[in-house]
Order: structure tokens, then C-alpha cells, then sequence
């Protein structure tokens, strides 16, 4: 196939607008699968954390061929703590699909991302997506579209864009409304017409710039990128180039990949335009230019944002410590998080003098969780720390910190609460408008740490109806004391297995977080305290019996519910004195010093 027969498109939208389930149908209209196979859903979210929420954690490229075309596809994270990923990935594209629901309209990270692809100069595609749902409002998101192109800069040409409408989910897509609903034809042509060739020029010596890392299990490290100059054959003799074009090592190129569906084929030559898998570099990373000796000058790559926002790992030093889990030595978590920091550019890896504790920085919350989710279910057992965001200087020595711009969507009854509540945590409303349907937008300018552990409180005041959104938007001066967010903690007294009996008689002092039978330690927190002092309580107390048979019948023991939270949501909770537990099987909460007169002690000293 020759080399001007390809368009290289990535898709871009904020979380849960429908990119995965539109790539799948794409791929099962272009041929890409027998008609008996087996196909799962959202196929393109491969791994377990990605299909349980829903969500793309990992941008993943794949390829389509469609009248004698090959078309490259990006999949793309929709989440704004995964933002390193989306930057990186545009600049393998000469196109965009941006995709907006039909009911939500454009939202925080369709601007987020959309304003990273204008940037780049790409003309978009926009699609309005899930027309069919019952409260979709077509043209009033095609306006909202075309105002975030206009208070983006978008040039007259980006301005023009093609508008398509489509189910992605039910796989049809039409120019105008009142068209017939058959496929996705109108959109794989439209990418044909619309998307520029990639720009080839074969006599110049091969350059790639490696945009994803990630390791495949048969043939180990594989640097993700597309071909920007020459042709490269498998053996060829190439060297890595950092940004300030040292080199950082040389080698050969042992494998070849290109994308097909949704598998790697291994190939002998690859060409200018050409998305590529390459393997044989141990130590060339992301935003390194893998080129011929030849070339001394590497490939300008956009630099990544800095993490806002940082949790300290240690080891686990509780009584359960070994337990639950194989991995639990500093030296296996060490290496782990240094592993990942190589491979995922928006992470940063720091560690105290005796490297036992480590400081791991990133975008938010989620990605943050989503790393520690993952190293959970590959057998480690950790302490974490209460995110803390990361602090900068301007110019004049005065300390800054990283603020975020908050959309939420609420019920307008709730529209008062909810900016109360903003308004304690020193934030500043900029914009507030009917949404449509009883609904209000409300959008703020929000110092990330008022936000840690916003959550859960927001969720409770809108009954669980309102949607938060939230993306970075800048350094800004420090705004000073934040109030806190909670009562006081239950604080089990004895190491053991709770009694139901006990937890029944405490219920009244707050609400639990373990039940009949959880083991506990002296120092874990078992509940939240109804006032806002902690309260030490005894959950392991069982009923005094004597040999006196008891005149009237005993009282039955009803318990409510425990309070569980996710991953995220106990990380955010935690007070500073506090830490999280994290084990394969089990999260736990405690203080920082289990025994209580070291936590009297430290009190006062730090008083």
C-alpha cells in the first residue's frame, strides 16, 4: 500500500460523551471483524480498571481500512487528569472527531482538549452524539460549539467546521437531521476529504517522535509514535534524541508494528504518515525523538503540564502489615513507582533520604487512584497520605497555588447549597445560566485544595443528581486557611474482630465503617464521630453473661448499614493526622500514631 493512502484522526470529548463505543462501531462497519466473531464491548477499553468505570484511562491508536484507505484512530482519555495523555497524542494526528452529547453540550474537557488540537492547527470534525436520547437539543450545542471555537481563537478555517449527527451506540451518523439512519459511512468519508494527508518526504533520513510507552507482553518495552520523516526497516541502526537533543542511547530496531483493529502486525518497512510500535530501546522515553545516526536535531515536542497535586506511599507498618498482600517491602514498591513514572509522563517520583516513604505527584485525584487501584490489585500493600496540592513561586518569592475551573450542573433547588458551599472553600463563581429542563450550570474558579474531598459532600447536598466537572486552569496567588470538611473520628481502642453487640450499643455516637466480624486495631478509625473531637471507642466489647436467667426477653440487635467508600473517596477523606490503609483486600482508615498517648504527644508538640 503505498504511503499517501493514509489519514491519521484522533478522537476527542469529555468523559462519558461516547468515543470507545463509536471506535467500535466503526471498526465492526469497516470489515475489521468476521461476521461470527465474538466482539466485546467497548473493546478498546482493554484493561480491568478502564471497563469497570467506564472510562479511558489510556490513549490506544488502532486502524481502519475504508475504500482502499488506511485510517489510524487515536482513542483518547476523556478525563482531565489523564490531560499528559491527550497533548501527547495530538501530535500524531493531522485531524480531530471532536465528539459533544447531544443533551450536555460542550463541557470542561471538550474545551480542555479542544483548545490543545486548535493550538496545533487541526481543523475538527464535530459530531453531536447520542441525538436519540429523550432530551437531546441539537441545535443550541451546535451554537455552544461554535461560541468555545470563537473564545478558543479559532482561525476562519477551523471556524468551518462540518457538523454530523450520530448514535454511536446504534452505529449511524447523517449530515442533516431529517437524512436516513443506515451507518457510519458519511463520517468515514467525510475523514477522507476532510482530514490532510500526512505530509511524506522519503529522502529524508527516517525521525519518529515517540508519543506512548507501553509494555507488551511478548515482545517487552514498545515505544508508541508516528513516522514524521523517511522509511525505517527492522535492523536499521538508530539513536534516541532528548528535547535539548543529547542522545540518550543507540540501538537497533528489533520489531516493527502497525495497528490493525485492535492487534499489532508485525511488518518489515514503515513509512512517513505511518503510526508505529517499535521495540528495542531500553531507556528512550516519551517526547524523545527516535531518528538514523544521522539526524542531530530532534522533533519539537509540546512540554507536559506540571503535577498539581502529590500523595506520600510508605510501607505498610500496621498490626495486619503482611497479611493480605505478597508485595510489601520499600525495595518492591520502589521500583514499582519508579517503573511507573517512566512509563506515565505525568507522574513524578520524589523519595525521602532513608527511601522508605515516596512522594508521588500527578493531575488529580483519579489519577492518582487509578495508579494506586492498580498496584493493589497486583498484590502491594501501602500506606497513603492525604493528597496535598503542590505549591509554586512566582517572580516576586509570593506563593502560588493551583486553581481549577468547576463546572456543575445542578437541580435548581439546589443551586443556593451548592454555592454556599463553594463559597466556604474560597472559590469564585464566573459564570451561572439555566441549562435547560429545570437544570442550572454554575461555573467557578476553585483553589484545588478547597476541593480534596469535595466530592462526596457535593453529591450529598444534591441528593446525587448534580454533576461536577473540573479541569486545571492556572497558578494563582495562595488564597490562605481553608476551613475543614469534617467531624471527628471513631478510633477503635483494642486489636481484634468487631462484636455486633458493641456496634450496636456505639451506633448513636456516629456512623460506622465496619460491621459484624471486620478485624480492627487499636488506633484504625471504625466511624465518624458525630461531634467534631475524636472519640476512642471499644467496638470489641461482647454482652456481660452470667448464669441468671434474665427476667423479660433481651433487646434484638439491629445495626445499620456501615458507610463504605471507594479508593478515592477514603483518600480524600482523611484528615492530615491521618492515613490510608491500602491492601489487595481491604482499605482501612487509622491514624498516623496508632497508640494514643503518641498521639496526645504529637498533638501538643505541634500546638
Amino acid at each position: 500500500m503505498s504511503v499517501q493512502e493514509i489519514r491519521n484522526i484522533a478522537i476527542i470529548a469529555h468523559v462519558d460523551h461516547g468515543k470507545t463505543t463509536l471506535i467500535d462501531n466503526i471498526m465492526k462497519q469497516s470489515g475489521m471483524f468476521r461476521d461470527n466473531q465474538e466482539i466485546s464491548e467497548r473493546m478498546m477499553d482493554s484493561n480491568d480498571l478502564e471497563k469497570e468505570r467506564g472510562i479511558t484511562i489510556l490513549a490506544k491508536p488502532t486502524s481502519v481500512i475504508w475504500n482502499g484507505t488506511r485510517i489510524n484512530i487515536i482513542d483518547t482519555p476523556g478525563h482531565a487528569d489523564f490531560g499528559g495523555e491527550v497533548e501527547r497524542v495530538l501530535q500524531m494526528a493531522d485531524g480531530v472527531i471532536l465528539l459533544t452529547d447531544a443533551s450536555e453540550g460542550p463541557m470542561p474537557q471538550t474545551k480542555f482538549v479542544l483548545g490543545k488540537a486548535l493550538k496545533q492547527g487541526l481543523r475538527p470534525i464535530v459530531i453531536i452524539n447520542k441525538i436519540d436520547k429523550s432530551d437531546s437539543r441539537p441545535e443550541e450545542v451546535v451554537n455552544e460549539v461554535f461560541d468555545l471555537f470563537v473564545s478558543l481563537d479559532a482561525s476562519n478555517e477551523q471556524l468551518d467546521f462540518p457538523i454530523l449527527y450520530a448514535s454511536g451506540r446504534n452505529g449511524w451518523c447523517v449530515n442533516e437531521l431529517e437524512d436516513d439512519r443506515k451507518n457510519l459511512s458519511p463520517l468515514l468519508d467525510l475523514v477522507l476529504t476532510h482530514v490532510p494527508k500526512p505530509t511524506v518526504d522519503i529522502s529524508k533520513p527516517f525521525a519518529m517522535l515517540a508519543t506512548l510507552l507501553q509494555s507488551d507482553p511478548y515482545i517487552g518495552r514498545c515505544l508508541i509514535g508516528r513516522v514524521e520523516q523517511g522509511s525505517a526497516k527492522i535492523n536499521d541502526l538508530v539513536h534516541a534524541l532528548n528535547l535539548d537533543g543529547k542522545i540518550i542511547e543507540t540501538g537497533r530496531l528489533t520489531k516493527l508494528l502497525k495497528f490493525e483493529g485492535t492487534k499489532k502486525i508485525v511488518v518489515e518497512e514503515v513509512n512517513t504518515g505511518d503510526i508505529v510500535c517499535i521495540a528495542g530501546l531500553t531507556n528512550a522515553s516519551v517526547a524523545d525523538t527516535i531518528c538514523s545516526p544521522e539526524v542531530k536535531d530532534p522533533i519539537p515536542s509540546t512540554p507536559i503540564d506540571p503535577p498539581t497535586m502529590s500523595v506520600t506511599i510508605m510501607v505498610n507498618d500496621s498490626p495486619f502489615a503482611g497479611t493480605e498482600g505478597k508485595k510489601v517491602t520499600s525495595t518492591v514498591i520502589r521500583n514499582r513507582l519508579l517503573a511507573e513514572a517512566e512509563t506515565n509522563v505525568a507522574i513524578t517520583f520524589n523519595e525521602n533520604s532513608n527511601k522508605d516513604a515516596f512522594e508521588i505527584g500527578g493531575r488529580g485525584e483519579l489519577q492518582l487512584g487509578v495508579l494506586i487501584e492498580t498496584m493493589r490489585r497486583e498484590g502491594f500493600e501501602i500506606i497513603v497520605s492525604r493528597p496535598k496540592v503542590l505549591f509554586q513561586e512566582d517572580e516576586n518569592g509570593k506563593k502560588t497555588e493551583p486553581f481549577e475551573e468547576v463546572t456543575i450542573d445542578v437541580d435548581e433547588e439546589f443551586s443556593s447549597s451548592v454555592i454556599d458551599g463553594m463559597n466556604q472553600r474560597k472559590c469564585e463563581m464566573t459564570d451561572m445560566r439555566a441549562a435547560g429542563a429545570g437544570k442550572t450550570r454554575i461555573i467557578f474558579i476553585a483553589p484545588s485544595r478547597g476541593l480534596i474531598g469535595y466530592q462526596n459532600k457535593f453529591l450529598t447536598e444534591t441528593r446525587g443528581t448534580g454533576v461536577l466537572n473540573r479541569v486545571f486552569h492556572s497558578y494563582g496567588a495562595f488564597k490562605g486557611d481553608i476551613t475543614g470538611r469534617r467531624s471527628g473520628a471513631l478510633i477503635s481502642t483494642g486489636t481484634g474482630k468487631a462484636v455486633a453487640y458493641a456496634i450496636w450499643k456505639l451506633q448513636e455516637r456516629g456512623i460506622m465503617f465496619v460491621e459484624h466480624n471486620s478485624p480492627v486495631y487499636t488506633g484504625m478509625i471504625v466511624g465518624e464521630h458525630n461531634r467534631d473531637n475524636d472519640l476512642e471507642i471499644n467496638v470489641l466489647k461482647g454482652k456481660q453473661l452470667t448464669n441468671v436467667r434474665a427476667s423479660g426477653t433481651d433487646d434484638a440487635v439491629t445495626l445499620s448499614p456501615p458507610k463504605l467508600m471507594s479508593l478515592e473517596e477514603m483518600m480524600t477523606y482523611i484528615n492530615p493526622d491521618e492515613l490510608l490503609e491500602v491492601t489487595p483486600l481491604s482499605l482501612r482508615l487509622r491514624k498516623k500514631y496508632l497508640d494514643a498517648n503518641e498521639r496526645k504527644k504529637h498533638h501538643k508538640s505541634s500546638e
